[in-house]
């Protein structure tokens, strides 16, 4: 895509400030094959989409995109949605999680052109992944506001109480059929895996 082809009615977030309590060290800059984890997501999401925001934690300086911190409350996920979709003027907002490093072009640009809803997720045999979705901003904003503020903080929850249609079956394995872009990277075995698959697809 090129510059004046991006889109401009639908936004970017990247989610950076998780807890990474498990990998043991901050995930937004793991390297994979010589890039940070939260360049490669905002790098993705800079190819289709005009405004990019990283949203909390330390991003990458490489990392396209502006950056804005996360929102009071517990830190969680929820709190990272409410913050990237607080900081987004577009009507739809692409959210990804910093740890999914295969995140294609060709899935986002699905998720966009797909029936629209409040949420348009991926639904593969490893369930719903919401950090990989795209929000309609304003009913999505009220809700994972009123979620938070009540300590709510499950995303399955609030994908249950948003009108959610799913990509799933043959129209996500046509995006993605490798069936990686979904894979999340929590573990220090994760990264392993992840480079060994980055040096397979070379």
């Amino acid at each position: 895509m090129t510059r004046e082809s991006r889109f401009r009615n639908v936004a970017g977030a990247v989610l950076v400030g998780g807890a990474s309590s498990r990998m043991g060290r901050d995930k937004a800059a793991l390297d994979l094959g010589g890039v940070a984890l939260a360049s490669r997501a905002a790098r993705t999401l800079a190819a289709i989409v005009e405004d990019v925001v990283l949203v909390g934690g330390e991003p990458p300086a490489d990392a396209p995109g502006r950056r804005v911190p996360d929102p009071p409350g517990p830190r969680c996920a929820l709190r990272g949605l409410v913050g990237a979709l607080a900081a987004c003027d577009a009507p739809r907002v692409l959210v990804v999680a910093t740890d999914l490093p295969f995140v294609s072009r060709d899935l986002l640009l699905a998720l966009i052109a797909w029936p629209e809803a409040d949420v348009v997720a991926p639904r593969s045999e490893r369930g719903v992944e919401p950090l990989c979705a795209l929000y309609r901003r304003e009913p999505a904003l009220d809700a994972a506001r009123r979620a938070l503020a009540a300590e709510r903080l499950a995303l399955h929850a609030l994908l249950d109480a948003l009108d959610t249609r799913h990509l799933e079956g043959a129209d996500l394995a046509a995006v993605d059929p490798d069936d990686l872009a979904l894979t999340n990277l929590n573990a220090p075995d994760d990264l392993a895996s992840a480079e060994r698959a980055l040096s397979g697809r070379g």
